[in-house]
């Protein structure tokens, strides 16, 4: 959830969050990244298991990122350099590149994944279900040592933060893999997980002192995402639990259609440009004056509904960026592949 402020100082982001406290559950459905993480997990295992090699598999994945996020680097900087050339503020410039690259984090962490495929292989084989708890017990160090009290290092307290990066994601990563290999909980097994995740989130936050957002909030002292708490591996278990209850029951496998394949060629492309629509569009208010719910300040629920006035113009803006510089990607949607590989979806 963000928000860029155009005031006589120039640009800022900061979060409607901070001003509009009450909307923190929104982020509870807003911030996806268990689920991601459990589909990226359930594709690399149909696939894996299917009979692809790892390392070929990984190359294919690592070198389809590249273009992705060549473009988008490269379109920024060309856009900084003239912005630097028209006269804006390079704290102005500063908060845009970092807005603009904060969507990148979680494709790293993608990648150490991908890269640790045969440990994770081996583990979810040898510990099935038990393995997602060794990531889970970083992450609790981690939340402990940080928040609670115990005694670390300082040195040890920054591996153990970026382990703790790595570990949050892995747990969900390791549910998919159980999931496509036909384990995982049953539907009772999945509402146990969404009732144990929603009392350990009260818990946490009524009691703790956790904070209610799912996602990091400008000019809070403490996130729940960076790096990730308790509280994101409960909002974990609730979003996972959900999706155990809702799903098919497993089945005879079915060929994907169409439509799925041709949103799928474009996930990707949306998920690097949204930030880049918004931004663009405010860059183009910033030399007039600021537009309420585009670039004036989150001050009540006003502006929200505000913001979702603009919502079409964000997504014309979006769909512009995705089709004149992701063509490459978008020219994929329209061939159908002559053999549908369980997991590439």
């Amino acid at each position: 959830m963000t928000a860029v402020v155009v005031d006589d100082y120039g640009m800022s982001v900061t979060s409607p969050l901070r001003d509009l406290p009450d909307l923190a559950p929104l982020t509870w459905v807003l911030q996806a990244l268990a689920p991601f993480f459990c589909a990226a997990g359930f594709a690399a295992a149909r696939t894996l298991d299917g009979g692809r090699a790892w390392r070929s598999w990984f190359h294919s994945r690592a070198v389809a990122l590249l273009p992705a996020v060549g473009t988008l680097v490269a379109f920024w900087a060309a856009v900084l350099g003239v912005l630097l050339l028209g006269g804006f503020p390079v704290a102005t410039l500063r908060s845009i590149g970092k807005l603009v690259v904060s969507p990148l984090w979680f494709l790293a962490v993608l990648l150490l994944l991908w890269a640790a495929w045969p440990a994770l292989d081996r583990l979810d084989r040898r510990l099935r279900g038990f393995a997602m708890l060794l990531p889970a017990a970083v992450v609790g160090l981690d939340d402990v040592a940080r928040n609670g009290g115990l005694a670390v290092p300082a040195h040890a307290q920054s591996v153990l933060g970026a382990s703790a990066l790595i570990c949050a994601w892995m747990v969900p990563f390791l549910f998919g893999i159980r999931l496509a290999r036909g384990g995982g909980p049953r539907r009772a097994g999945g509402l146990a997980m969404l009732l144990a995740g929603a009392a350990a989130m009260t818990v946490l936050i009524l009691w703790a002192g956790y904070p209610a957002s799912a996602v990091g909030v400008t000019g809070d002292p403490r996130s729940n995402l960076a790096p990730p708490s308790l509280l994101v591996l409960a909002l974990a278990a609730v979003q996972l639990g959900l999706f155990v209850l809702v799903r098919r029951q497993p089945g005879p496998a079915r060929r994907t259609g169409h439509p799925l394949l041709a949103l799928n060629t474009v996930a990707l492309p949306v998920f690097l440009w949204h930030q880049s629509a918004l931004l663009l569009l405010v860059i183009a208010a910033a030399e007039s004056a600021p537009v309420d719910g585009l670039a004036g300040a989150p001050e009540g629920l006003a502006w929200v509904l505000q913001r979702l006035v603009w919502f079409p113009a964000l997504a014309v803006a979006l769909a512009g960026l995705v089709v004149l510089l992701s063509p490459g990607r978008l020219g994929s949607a329209g061939r159908r592949p002559s053999r549908y590989r369980a997991g590439s979806t």
